[in-house]
């Protein structure tokens, strides 16, 4: 409860108290005095010297609440207001020291921290406005970027809203073009494309649970009907849904790929036949119909005639395998999806399928095989079933059934229907003719008959790697001309450095040890960048020690098939080249890629620092400076199964350096000449240390 009182009104209160337990006080003993005195005649001085005592009393109390009250607690209180208003509102005037005079050094130091705070304001204002100024530097940049790539790029929400979209995006969907809608933000993407394949796709990357997973896929615009080639892919964690899709309009590129069909299509239908025609023609021409010499030579320049044929067909088949650049599709998807898509009709069909990877637009495949599913339901045959099995090097897809026989014409009549209202200019054989292929009625011997549409590509599933994270990476501060400046006096915190570490068959270089494992990250203008990383396994060309597997657990087995150490240290070379070198105990790593210099004809000449002796210019020489224990103190934590590892070591090493640099700087030494200057002072300790 007098928490809830001011801190004068509380003081009062502790005076008031006092002063009344000091009139309590000098009653009770008056009292005492005369019962003990025992003379009635002495009770009027008694009560005369308790009154005169008591108001004395009141009194000094009184006057030395004001003093504290004037000097103490109205100081506290004004001074309190002083340090909110300057805490809590954009005051900066300077505090007034004098109206706390005597509080000792309450008031100086209450100035200091305002003082501090409003530095402090200051320089965090002029940074967020210098950060802001970068962002938006780095923004337009960006904008300039995406406005010049050549796809279109667009970026929606889970709900398929428009978020944002560049240059070609906005050509592509149908901004400016007779019919088309004009592009703008929040609309839905399905304004613009069909809504099938991309609904699709999406569903199928979301049921992946995998953030670097993408689908590529064909879709169509609502307006002018143009064919696009797609890629999406999820935004990742936090994007709840959310996805970025590339558009390229292939519209042309299909058309003059048809053309070009028809017309190598033509050319060997022409070739074809005359040349059948000639080979039968010579094969039953009279030995004496021509002379000897001259029927031999016809023989062999009609048997080139086919041969060449033949490779041109061969040849055209190839081209057409290599020029469809389809997405890969699990057969259990597409199986999945095609019995989805029946069953929203009232069609039932049972599936059987190998564990197969097929190289085909699934979307595509599963649409001709609901267009002909329709079509068999039309004619009253059985309940369905597709199997998808494996073939040589790709996969059959039967679509079977029991029931009367589907003939070839009839076959050819439903390929020439489209697909759906959304595409009547794209017949379903068109996708066949996409994925060079053909389909064709057959009749197995248990007596069902079959649609058959082979994939020509197609492999076993195998348990899927790890994905590898793509990263836009940039560093716009990298076109600043202060990096022209001397090495020397450039600040720490704008040089780029290559943080490497090395795992070796054991510690002595010059009695044959080697490298088993090599590794690098780029630190760039004071970032470490996520996406530039140097990873590798190394073939000694040795066998690995038992005591130093223990180590590193890298065995001979795991290093067999690794290249060897002058591919690796020749590539490391390239990778650090312009950059300071960062280790720590640099010197025993350095030796051994030092030892490789004659060899391959390269020097290692960069600049090298050590983080132990950066260690030692900010702990002191009395510290432990074992890579553990710098981590613990600079409060780095190196999961255990990355220590003693090339690439874990590494991180903890260019983790430990970063938060070493601002370090260095407090104790004045923000270039590298001035480090350099104080690490030599510590070089003892990398003897000692070796």
């Amino acid at each position: 409860m007098l928490t809830r009182l001011s801190l004068r009104l509380r003081i009062f209160l502790i005076f008031a108290g006092l002063a009344g337990a000091i009139v309590v006080a000098t009653t009770l003993g008056l009292w005492l005095g005369y019962s003990r005195l025992g003379e009635p005649g002495a009770l009027q001085g008694f009560v005369q010297a308790g009154v005169l005592a008591g108001f004395a009393a009141l009194g000094l109390v009184a006057w030395v609440w004001y003093l504290f009250d004037l000097h103490v607690a109205k100081p506290i209180e004004t001074l309190a207001g002083a340090l909110r208003a300057r805490a809590h509102s954009d005051v900066t005037a300077e505090m007034d020291a004098a109206i706390a005079r005597y509080l000792g050094d309450l008031a100086p130091a209450a100035q200091a921290a305002a003082q501090s705070l409003a530095e402090t304001r200051s320089a965090l204002a002029e940074a967020v406005a210098r950060e802001t100024l970068r962002l938006g530097s780095e923004k337009a940049r960006l904008e300039a970027l995406l406005s010049d790539v050549p796809v279109g790029v667009i970026l929606c929400s889970a709900d398929h809203a428009l978020v944002f979209y560049n240059g070609p995006a906005a050509d592509i969907i149908g901004t400016g073009r007779a019919g088309g809608l004009e592009a703008g933000l929040d609309r839905k993407l399905f304004d613009y494309i069909h809504a099938a394949p991309l609904r699709h796709a999406h569903e199928r990357l979301m049921a992946t649970g995998d953030p670097d997973a993408v689908s590529d896929l064909l879709c169509t615009t609502t307006a002018g009907a143009r064919v696009l080639a797609a890629r999406m892919r999820l935004l990742g964690e936090g994007g709840d849904g959310g996805y970025v899709l590339t558009l390229r309009d292939i519209t042309a590129d299909m058309a003059a790929d048809a053309r070009r069909e028809a017309m190598l299509e033509g050319a060997l239908d022409s070739l074809r036949r005359p040349a059948a025609a000639l080979s039968t023609i010579v094969g039953v021409m009279p030995e004496d119909a021509l002379p000897a010499p001259m029927q031999a030579a016809l023989r062999e320049e009609v048997a080139r005639l086919a041969q060449a044929v033949t490779r041109f067909g061969a040849a055209r088949e190839e081209g057409q395998a290599e020029a469809a650049a389809l997405p890969q599709t699990r057969a259990s998807d597409l199986a999945e999806g095609l019995v989805a898509r029946l069953a929203a009709q009232g069609l039932i069909v049972t599936v059987e399928t190998a564990d197969l990877i097929l190289r085909c637009n699934g979307y595509e495949i599963i649409t001709v095989l609901e267009h002909l599913a329709r079509h068999l339901a039309d004619r009253a045959v059985g309940r369905l079933h597709l199997s998808i099995e494996e073939e040589d090097s790709g996969a059959t897809i039967r679509l079977s059934w029991t029931g009367p026989r589907i003939g070839v014409g009839e076959l050819d009549s439903w390929l020439a229907l489209p697909l759906s209202e959304e595409t009547a200019e794209r017949p379903a054989r068109a996708v066949l003719s996409a994925h060079a292929t053909e389909i064709w009625p057959e009749t197995a011997a248990d007596g069902r008959h079959a649609l058959c549409l082979p994939i020509r590509q197609a492999r076993r599933a195998v348990a899927r790697p790890k994905p590898v994270v793509r990263k836009v990476i940039y560093d716009f501060d990298l076109l600043s001309p202060a990096r022209t400046d001397a090495l020397a006096d450039r600040r720490l915190d704008r040089l780029t450095y290559v943080v490497f570490d090395s795992e070796t068959t054991g510690l002595n270089p010059r009695q044959g040890d080697e490298i088993v494992q090599l590794a690098a990250v780029r630190i760039v203008n004071g970032r470490r960048v996520e996406g530039e990383v140097f990873d590798t396994l190394v073939n000694p060309g040795r066998p690995i020690p038992a005591v130093s597997t223990a180590v590193h657990g890298i065995t001979d087995a795991m290093v067999a098939d690794a290249p060897r150490v002058e591919d690796v240290v020749r590539r490391f070379h390239k990778f650090a080249e312009g950059a300071v070198l960062i280790a720590h105990n640099a010197p025993f790593d350095m030796e051994f890629l030092r030892r490789q210099e004659g060899t391959l004809g390269l020097r290692f000449d960069m600049p090298v620092l050590d983080t132990v002796l950066l260690s030692a210019v900010v702990y002191g020489q009395h510290e432990v400076h074992s890579l553990d224990a710098l981590a613990h103190r600079l409060g780095i934590a190196i999961p255990e199964e990355a220590r003693h590892t090339a690439l874990g070591d590494t991180i903890a090493t260019a983790d430990a350096f970063l938060k070493l640099l601002p370090m260095l700087a407090g104790r004045g030494l923000a270039t590298f000449g001035a480090v350099l200057t104080e690490v030599r002072k510590h070089g003892r300790l990398l003897k000692d240390l070796n």
